[in-house]
């Protein structure tokens, strides 16, 4: 006996050792947080989603063609027309957009006679909206200034002037022509709902000298454009906002609830420890395990009424067995199991004693390696019972072999 209960208390130092020293581990709490230290990266960034803030716009207005202007009795003036604008854009943010704008209509001008000509001009422009850049972004801003600069190409055709002078191939005067310019302008929008805007806009496009199929004088031809209308806003303005210092305050957040539950999980691994260190010995009528003495009980696996599965919680006491055997090559171990005698028949309890030691010499041989021959089983059934109370006798104890 008193072999027996040598081997019992190594393997419950063992045991011990192993439990105390991983309630040591796991009560050092290691907290992880993320600090804002910089307010400068708190400022709210916004965005736009490829689906978003398209729109259309329809207008018309007026044109004057600023380009060689004289007659012969001096009365030279300059006419204004009527011109028409189609255009679509994007914005990319609520600072940048762009957008595809073009113009149709008829000019005037006095070139040695009255003179006139059509024309067709699309534009590509960048926009900037100087409220939102300057002023705080506000997707229901009522009045917004958006200054924009634009390249395109412009055709002109039917030119009828006496005062043309660039001749085509075959000595005749040209009656169109193409030219390329740069614009720049400015557009004042007004919010008559998140769908639809008023819009009244000013364009000057800067041409070379061949515009009008003129070339002398003034080496610069600029076009004068200003028209009105209205843009409609496909799926209305939409403007996502993110600001990172929100994200990492949630995450600081998140990061105070994993160590308090840190802290909870490493008090009730040291709760558990104290309370399976107050585990009754198995044998407690003998004098070197007295009853209630407060030796952990790591030598034993207990199982659930009915059954002999091992749970996650007594796993832990089967590793702990299998480390003491394996850092005691030459020590081979009886496992024994046993049922309590209220639970079904002899003939059922010794069956399921059997089947309770089985199943710890499985998990010795299969999940942790140790060799066959140094288990033996025995299945005590309920005839024999290690514990006065009952309920503590379904029940695996290892005890060594001869």
């Amino acid at each position: 006996m008193r072999k027996n209960i040598a081997f019992v208390m190594a393997v419950a130092a063992a045991g011990l050792f192993a439990t105390n020293a991983k309630a040591q581990e796991t009560i050092v709490v290691e907290e992880e947080t993320v600090s804002v230290t910089d307010a400068t990266n708190c400022k709210t960034q916004y965005y736009v989603d490829k689906h978003d803030n398209w729109f259309i716009q329809l207008g018309a207005g007026i044109d004057v063609p600023l380009v060689e202007n004289r007659l012969p009795d001096g009365n030279a003036k300059r006419h204004i027309t009527a011109t028409y604008n189609l255009g679509f854009g994007k914005w990319f943010s609520p600072y940048i957009g762009f957008r595809f704008s073009g113009y149709y209509g008829s000019m005037h001008w006095d070139n040695d006679s009255f003179s006139k000509a059509k024309y067709a001009n699309l534009n590509f422009d960048f926009m900037w909206d100087m409220c939102n850049s300057l002023g705080g972004v506000n997707a229901s801003r009522p009045v917004s200034v958006i200054p924009f600069v634009g390249i395109g190409g412009t055709y002109v055709w039917g030119i009828d002037s006496e005062g043309t002078n660039i001749i085509r191939h075959g000595n005749t005067l040209k009656t169109n022509t193409w030219a390329l310019p740069v614009s720049a302008g400015i557009q004042f929008r007004f919010r008559l709902c998140r769908y639809v805007d008023f819009f009244l806009e000013g364009r000057a496009s800067f041409y070379g000298d061949n515009f009008n199929g003129a070339a002398y004088a003034e080496p610069v031809d600029i076009n004068i454009q200003a028209t009105g209308g209205f843009s409609f806003n496909l799926g209305g303005v939409n403007y996502k906002a993110y600001n990172a210092c929100k994200d990492l305050a949630y995450i600081n957040s998140l990061n105070g609830q994993v160590n308090a539950l840190r802290g909870d999980l490493a008090a009730t691994s040291a709760a558990l420890a104290v309370a399976q260190s107050q585990l009754p010995c198995p044998e407690v009528t003998t004098p070197d395990c007295p009853e209630n003495n407060a030796a952990p009980m790591m030598s034993t696996v207990r199982f659930t009424i009915n059954s002999a599965k091992i749970s996650n919680e007594e796993m832990v006491n089967v590793f702990n067995t299998a480390e003491y055997l394996k850092a005691n090559p030459s020590v081979k171990v009886l496992i024994q199991g046993y049922a309590d005698k209220d639970t079904g028949t002899s003939a059922y309890n010794q069956t399921l004693s059997q089947k309770r030691a089985q199943a710890v010499y499985d998990a010795l041989t299969k999940t942790y390696g140790i060799d066959k021959s140094r288990l033996l089983i025995e299945a005590e059934g309920s005839t024999t019972q290690p514990y006065d109370v009952n309920n503590w006798n379904r029940i695996v104890i290892f005890v060594p072999a001869n």
